[in-house]
């Protein structure tokens, strides 16, 4: 009887696997990966990626950030969910400086364009509809520092 590829794999060529996708948070393979291997064998084998820069949280920050922000996502809503895939703090944060710059962009800009192809040039016509328009970016993700951007009712 032949066993199945899954049952004999080891933890090392499960994360390298997932890693072969795209780039992943050290917690994000450790939770994905921990049902399958002990917790020991399993904490060896990320630590030896990490340290053989195979796995980066560095990396997965930054390339979480940029693929986020290119889909009008605004800092905010990137830090929260960067947080919530176990990232550190300071990775965060030099993740969410970094990015926009490296890309010729700024936050702003990236909520300008979010708020234009949503809305358009339009200016709200009145304060429910200028209250929507700051929704819209608060849920995106964007702070008040982008509450400018929504023009005043005509």
């Amino acid at each position: 009887m032949k066993r199945s590829s899954q049952a004999i794999q080891s933890p090392r060529n499960a994360a390298m696997n997932l890693l072969a996708r795209r780039e992943h948070s050290l917690a994000e393979l450790k939770r994905k990966l921990a049902r399958r291997f002990e917790s020991v064998e399993l904490d060896l084998a990320l630590q030896k990626l990490a340290d053989e820069n195979l796995q980066s949280d560095e990396r997965f920050a930054q390339s979480y950030a940029r693929e986020r922000m290119l889909r009008g996502i605004g800092p905010l809503r990137i830090e929260s969910e960067l947080r919530q895939r176990g990232v550190d703090r300071r990775l965060i944060d030099e993740a969410i400086a970094i990015v926009p710059s490296e890309e010729g962009l700024t936050w702003r800009l990236v909520a300008r364009d979010v708020l234009q192809r949503k809305f358009g040039d339009e200016r709200p016509t009145d304060l429910s509809e200028k209250a929507r328009r700051l929704r819209f970016l608060g849920y995106r993700g964007f702070g008040e520092e982008a509450a400018d951007l929504v023009p005043d009712v005509s």
